[in-house]
Parts: C-alpha cells; structure tokens; sequence
C-alpha cells in the first residue's frame, strides 16, 4: 500500500496504481485558490492535534510534536519560505507532507478521526467569520467617509429626483444619509452570515461522524466556535454562509454601484452638481479636457461579477445530493472573489469620498427650477382647505399655463396665481428651497433640523 500511494503521489494512493493523468491533476488542482485559508488549516489542525492528544487518541507528546511542528509550518508560511506543490492538490495535503517531512511518521497522526471533508468546511467557516469582520469594519470607514462629507455640506441643497426627473429639493446631506442607512443594512447581513458560518463542522469526518471519543466541544471552543454542526451529513456539505456571504457581498456592491452611477452623473457637465478630485479620476488619450469617473465606473462593472458569482455558487448546490461532492470545491472561488472585489471597493471610496467637492450655487438653483416646487404650492392650497386632489390638478394646470408663458413660478404675479384659484394669498406666494425643506419635518424628511438629527445620531453609533 506504501508503496502505491509513493506512486500515486496522493494521500488516496493506496487504491490506486499508477499516476493520475496529468491533464486531471492541472483540472482537479485546487491550490491556488484554498491555499489563502493557511492561517485556519493551522489552527484547526492544532486544536485538532490538541484533542487527540488530550483524549487520549494519540500519545500527548504525538499531540506536542504535532502542534510544534505546525507552528514551524505556519511560520515559515508568513515568511514566503514554505514550497507549496501543485503535485500535492490542495492546501490539506500540502501541510501534511510537508508535517511529515518535519517530524516523521507521527505527522501522519495528525489526520486520525477527521477527513479533508469536515477539514475544508471547518477552515472556510472560520476564513468566513474574519471575512465578515474585514468587510464590517471596511464598510464602517466608508460609512464614516459619507457621514463626514454630508456633515460638511450640510447648507447644500441639490434637486432630489424620480424617474431621473428633477422632483422635490432635499439637502446633500439627507441624500447622502440614505447610503449610510444602505450600508447599515448590509453589515447587518454580514453579521447574519457571520452567525451562520459560526458552527464547527470538524468531528463529523467524510460525511458519518468518526469512530473515536472526540471532544468536539474542546475543539469549538479553542477555534472560537459557539456552537457545533449537528448533523454530519449537513455538516461536510452545508455552504449556506457561503451562500448567505456572496449575497451580502451582492446587494453591498449593487449599493455601491447606485452611488457610483450618481457619482458618475452629478459629475457631467450637464449635472455639474459635482467636481471630481484629480487623484481618483483618469483623463482621455486622444480629448485633453477630459476628466473621467473611473473609479465609479468600475465599480458599477464590478457589481455585476459579484451578482454573477451569487449566482455561479447558487447552481454549484441546486443539485448535489448529500453529502460532499467535489463540486463544492468550486465554492471558494466564488467566495474569494466576492470578498476580494468588496473588499477594495468599499476601500477605494471610502478614500474618494472625502475628496468630493459640491457647486452649493448650481445644486441651489436647481433645486427651484422646473417647477421643482409644485408640490409645495399645493401643499399652500392644502393648508387653505382645498382637498389635495384638487389642489394637485390646480397646480398642474398653474404648471402648464407657466411653461406655456416661460415662466418660473417666482416669475408669476398674484393675478396670475389667483386665476387659477382663490385660496392663493393676494400678495404673491413666493415660496423658497428653504420653504420647502423647512416643511418636510416628519421623522425621516429632509427639514435641517431632521437631518441635523440623524448626523448626530449617526455620529454616536458609528463612534460607538
């Protein structure tokens, strides 16, 4: 059997004779994407080395010369001094053989009561859990990021929009506001898949459980677990957080991709509500003026990698039947590559955005014309005592008598106001930007006082 396996080159060998097709060792490889997980393949294994060691299952100074020889392992793995072999399939197997070649024979202890099953899903449940955090705490800077640069701008009024058409004014602020509640919602479901990965798969062994005493509860507790999988069938096959991570990551980049796009439109000649900062925008090879949202744009490419990955793991697992299929190797292609791309997006506008700068005088006048201040004259009518529906149709047709003459409603006389109904103010009601944002003082309207109130708030949460 020795013998075969020295052949094969696999920790399989034994049933094997011969080697592997070459072109099935390049397809099967899976190195280059779990090899990132060394840090939790340590320290499982150790914690494992630890139980068996202090169950008796092997002899404690097995388990010692074990937990030594990985430490040595992990070190020169920090260092760039490890030599990973491709020949040797995946991260698992590479850290053993190269166990093995430190301490001899007892490193081949090390993966008594255990298979490489519950061994990856028990490395990619803790790579989940500080993958969580990672992402947590680089959303925080980019809700900080926003919070500071609405807290700056807190005079600067700009058109709020439906449908892409100018609507009502609302404070910066209040708009920028809304992506800090966005966010808020996603590091709250990377707390949720952080609380699904958080469960100790490692004891179930390749899909049964193991025939030894084991402490799994030892081992949870040392990985920093709260609770075991109960059920090793699930145990070795579940990705759910995986799943529940990539999904977060998805509707977190489609977040980022809804401020790009305004990034990208508040910044155009046409808007003009916007300046970028030269240092997070690129120029033209052939057109000299040329300043272009970048950054913002790919961002906004890159939201549709990441829904695409939700939807690659999705149909990795609509049809596995229990319980690991090699499948499922695929699944941290998906995961690695959501991480990574949200990773440095949240990173890259938290640093952007600081750098903004906002034309108060153009957002302002704006914000007043094209009748953006319909609503609030019928509004006027309303408080008169005329029922709403008829005041929406009075001043829509105030609207069209306006756009018909090329007015303004700050253009219109008290004549011309009162043609349309009686319940206008004789004197000419010429209401303000300031009028309509002051009026908007509900809980949640954009009223200074209201959004002065949400800053604050959010100012002590994001401290806290």
């Amino acid at each position: 059997m020795a013998k075969a396996q020295r052949r094969s080159g696999k920790t399989w060998g034994g049933r094997f004779q011969g080697k592997t097709h070459p072109l099935v060792d390049a397809y099967t490889l899976s190195l280059p994407v779990d090899r990132r997980m060394w840090r939790e393949e340590i320290a499982a294994s150790i914690a494992h080395a630890r139980m068996l060691g202090r169950q008796r299952i092997i002899k404690r100074a097995e388990a010692s010369a074990i937990i030594s020889g990985l430490r040595e392992i992990g070190r020169d793995i920090a260092n760039g001094k490890f030599r990973w072999r491709d020949d040797l399939e995946d991260i698992h197997t590479n850290i053993e053989a190269r166990l093995v070649q430190k301490i001899g024979a007892t490193g081949g202890k090390l993966h008594t009561a255990r298979s490489r099953n519950d061994q990856v899903a028990t490395d990619l449940r803790l790579y989940a859990m500080a993958a969580c955090d990672r992402i947590m705490e680089a959303a925080k800077r980019l809700q900080v990021a926003l919070l500071d640069l609405a807290d700056a701008n807190r005079r600067v009024v700009m058109p709020g929009y439906t449908h892409l058409q100018r609507a009502q004014p609302v404070l910066l602020a209040h708009h920028l506001l809304a992506y800090v509640e966005m966010i808020e919602r996603d590091i709250q479901r990377f707390a949720s898949a952080s609380d699904e990965a958080d469960a100790l798969p490692l004891g179930s062994g390749a899909l049964a459980g193991v025939p030894y005493p084991i402490d799994r509860d030892g081992v949870a507790k040392e990985l920093g677990f709260s609770r075991l999988c109960e059920n090793s069938l699930d145990a070795v096959s579940d990705r759910d957080f995986a799943v529940d991570f990539v999904a977060a990551a998805a509707l977190c980049m489609t977040h980022i991709s809804r401020l790009a796009e305004e990034i990208v439109l508040w910044s155009t000649a046409e808007f003009g509500f916007l300046k970028l900062p030269d240092a997070f925008s690129t120029g033209s090879s052939i057109m000299p003026q040329k300043r272009n949202p970048d950054v913002a744009e790919l961002a906004r490419g890159r939201t549709g990698h990441v829904q695409g990955l939700l939807q690659s793991l999705l149909a990795t697992l609509k049809g596995l039947p229990l319980a690991y299929n090699r499948d499922l190797q695929e699944d941290k292609r998906a995961f690695f590559e959501a991480e990574d791309t949200l990773l440095e997006t949240l990173t890259v506008f938290a640093a952007m955005i600081p750098e903004f700068t906002f034309d108060e005088a153009r957002g302002r006048a704006a914000s007043s014309a094209n009748y953006a201040l319909a609503t609030d004259y019928a509004d006027l009518l309303v408080r008169n005592g005329l029922p709403f529906r008829q005041a929406h149709e009075v001043v829509g047709k105030l609207v069209r008598y306006a756009e018909g003459q090329g007015k303004e409603f700050s253009d219109l006389t008290s004549q011309e106001f009162q043609r349309f109904s009686k319940l206008f103010p004789e004197d000419a009601p010429k209401l303000t930007v300031d009028d309509a944002l002051r009026a908007r003082s509900a809980r949640g309207g954009t009223a200074p006082r209201q959004v002065g109130a949400q800053l604050r708030k959010w100012r002590r949460q994001l401290q806290d």
